[in-house]
Order: C-alpha cells, then structure tokens, then sequence
C-alpha cells in the first residue's frame, strides 16, 4: 500500500485538489482515572479520503532521544493502546470519528504516535472495495498532480497516581522550569514580549517530560508569558526579564 503518493499525469500542468485530511490537535492526553478518548478527522478536500491509522510506542533512551515500536499487527490483548477503526474512509467535506482505548499498565508515563495517512485503496485492503471500485478511484485522482500526505499525533498517557512538581527558577541570564513529577508538563502560549506588548516573538508550545528541565534565555526589558498546563491545571504566569 502507498503512504505518500505522488501522482504525476504526463501533460496536465495543472494540480487538482483532493483528499484534504485535517486532525485538529496534534497532542493528546489521557489523564489519570481516564483511558479512552475520541478523536475527529475531518476531510476538507472535494474527494473522499481514505485513510490507513497507525499505532507505535516511543521509548526514550537515556539519551532522550525516541524509538517508535510498531503496535500494528499484534493481537488486540498484547496492545497497549488501540485505535479503532483502523481504516477510515472519509467524505468530501465530511468527518468520521476515531475511538482511542488504553489498555496498559500505569506505573510510569507512556508516549505514543498515532498517524493517519491517506491511502490509494486496493482490493481486500481493509475498505471494503472491488477492484473496480480502487481502479475509479484512482483515475479520479490521476487527473493532475496530487500529494496524499499523512498526519501525526502524539499520545500521553499519564500516570496512575499523577504527581505535577515544578517551580520556575530564576538564573542570571535565564529561567529554567523543571520536571520534577511523574507526568508531563506542558508551556502553552509562550510569548516574549517587549513591555508595551508588541515586538514580540512567535508564541510557542513545549512538553517537559518527568526528569527534565526547559531552559529560556532572559532578556533585561523584555516581558515574559506563558500557561504553565498540569493535567486540567492552567496556570498564568509572567515575569520580567
């Protein structure tokens, strides 16, 4: 089955619009006490979409860097985290509705990737067509030039019991908040600002896994804010640099 699919009709310059997947948040959270979550697709493109939905586990390393571990393909007893249906088909301006289950144990903070990646259908590929019905398909598709790109998600799923310890530490020329709980923490909104509110620099988001510290430089006049997220928690927070 093709996962990217770049479709290319000798003599027709022109691209054509088609599938056009949007997933909203790319971050989901389960938080303690909760192990299911439902999550919108939606098709904003004038052709259906047919869409294939992964699973994999990211295992840090000491070195804090990720490896993915397939789920698919396993029994549904030995996954930790289901996400079902595994095949979508979804309308042209339409939305259809992906129901996630955890299933796994809760001692420590788990991290998953969920991927939605529009597909070509073949025949007995799990959608349900003939080859008639692929071969159409595809010819409708193959009329200029079109790019199926998949989507990501990520999945935490928290602890059971889940413990937030931070505090924002102040440094000469910097500020440093660290993770000293069992459960991510998320800075949402991070602005940094002249004091009058403008010149100010992209917002950005950033996670803080349990073990680790985000660092930001200071500047002297500049204003810093930003939401300090703990489960259902949102703190405000703004200091002076």
């Amino acid at each position: 089955m093709r996962h990217l699919l770049l479709l290319l009709a000798l003599g027709t310059p022109a691209a054509h619009a088609g599938p056009e997947l949007n997933i909203g948040s790319l971050y989901e959270y389960l938080d303690e006490g909760r192990s299911t979550s439902l999550k919108r697709i939606y098709n904003n493109g004038d052709h259906t979409a047919f869409v294939k939905v992964t699973v994999a586990e990211l295992v840090y390393g000491a070195d804090g860097k990720a490896t993915e571990v397939s789920l698919d393909g396993l029994p549904a007893g030995e996954r930790s985290l289901i996400a079902s249906p595994a095949r979508l088909i979804v309308p042209a301006q339409g939305m259809q509705q992906v129901r996630l289950l955890y299933r796994g144990k809760r001692e420590a903070e788990r991290y998953y990737r969920l991927r939605f990646i529009p597909v070509l259908p073949e025949a007995s590929d799990g959608f349900g067509l003939n080859a008639e019905q692929a071969k159409q398909y595809d010819e409708a598709l193959t009329a200029g030039v079109n790019i199926l790109a998949g989507f990501g998600a990520v999945v935490f799923v928290k602890p059971t019991p889940t413990r937030y310890v931070t505090d924002v530490v102040h440094e000469a020329n910097s500020f440093v908040i660290p993770n000293d709980g069992n459960a991510t923490l998320v800075i949402d909104h991070f602005n940094d600002c002249a004091p009058d509110g403008k010149d100010c620099k992209p917002p950005t988001k950033h996670h803080v896994r349990p073990g680790k510290r985000l660092t930001f430089d200071k500047e002297a006049g500049r204003v810093y804010r930003f939401v300090l997220e703990k489960g259902q928690e949102r703190q405000e927070v703004q200091f002076n640099g």
